[in-house]
């Protein structure tokens, strides 16, 4: 508390109050607490959010073979040695595209078959434009009915 000297008309301070000393151990350890709670709920999500962001990867590519495939069936009236319908392992860092072709050769299904960080996914096409999520990773659910490709973990599409 400040006081006035009556000699020299001064102003004192009272040097008996308690200097600032930092963080007690308490205070920093709730506050790691706290950082730790949402490192362990951003984490998970943000896992997610990288994943649901791969896929348009392999249905963007799947639909593109689709088109390819199918101007290549209409000069040559099958789908039997389509340069899209070979195995495709260059074009997606995440995605193997392959193809069959049925007995009639009008008939195809593509596939989408993950791999690296995107493991456990397998997404097809077929000549109909019929879309299906035949594999997900743990953790994810399949759509119901499925008829689509999923782009969320609950089976959302």
């Amino acid at each position: 508390m400040p006081m006035v000297s009556k000699a020299t008309n001064k102003l004192n301070f009272d040097c008996s109050a308690r200097k600032n000393r930092g963080f007690t151990l308490i205070e920093l350890m709730i506050t790691v607490a706290i950082v730790g709670i949402l490192a362990a709920i951003a984490l998970p999500n943000y896992s997610d959010y990288v994943t649901q962001g791969k896929i348009p990867e392999a249905t963007a590519a799947l639909a593109v073979k689709r088109v390819k495939l199918e101007q290549y069936y209409q000069d040559n009236k099958t789908y039997a040695n389509a340069p899209d319908c070979n195995s495709d392992t260059s074009t997606s860092k995440y995605f193997t595209f392959s193809c069959s072709v049925a007995g009639t050769a009008s008939v195809y299904t593509l596939q989408a078959l993950g791999r690296d960080s995107m493991a456990g996914f397998t997404f097809t096409l077929d000549q109909a434009n019929a879309k299906t999520t035949s594999a997900v990773p743990s953790g994810w659910t399949l759509p119901s009915p499925n008829t689509c490709w999923v782009t969320k973990k609950g089976g959302v599409c």
